[in-house]
């Protein structure tokens, strides 16, 4: 799947050494691609399955979930940062990277394969380096897995 270049996306300023994530990574070829953005108060990462993704015929594979979340929450927490420091995406201050210090998701329903997946995130918290993030993920427009991230500014 090609990205999506119609908007900015926190991992479009990712710096080159912290952007070969396999979810997010901007740098790695063979990669995902996952872009989050802001959404007014939310954050949001969109993201097609490809045939691939299947767990069994019509529906996502689990996996491929708990990664776009995983990727969508650390996005969202290193904009939560940035925008707590005065800062929008575009400026030339460097953006924080974030690692995954704990994620729980919750598969309320079957992931169709097929349609669109919509990730939606809030900012439930935002500490020195910590941030927790909640987030839904709307399949055809229902809530299908529900997930929360507590994620940590990486020191590199």
């Amino acid at each position: 799947m090609s990205p999506n270049n119609d908007f900015l996306a926190v991992q479009d300023f990712y710096s080159d050494v912290v952007s070969w994530c396999f979810g997010c990574g901007r740098l790695n070829p063979v990669g995902h691609h996952f872009r989050t953005r802001w959404d007014g108060d939310h954050t949001l990462t969109t993201y097609t399955p490809h045939v691939e993704h299947t767990a069994i015929p019509g529906f996502v594979y689990g996996g491929l979930i708990a990664s776009l979340i995983d990727c969508h929450s650390t996005g969202s927490a290193a904009l939560a940062l940035y925008r707590r420091d005065g800062h929008e995406l575009g400026e030339p201050e460097p953006i924080p990277r974030c690692m995954t210090a704990s994620l729980t998701v919750d598969y309320l329903k079957p992931t169709p394969l097929g349609p669109e997946l919509t990730v939606q995130g809030t900012i439930a918290e935002v500490g020195g380096r910590k941030v927790v993030v909640k987030s839904q993920l709307f399949a055809e427009g229902i809530v299908v897995v529900s997930a929360a991230v507590v994620a940590v500014m990486a020191r590199l």
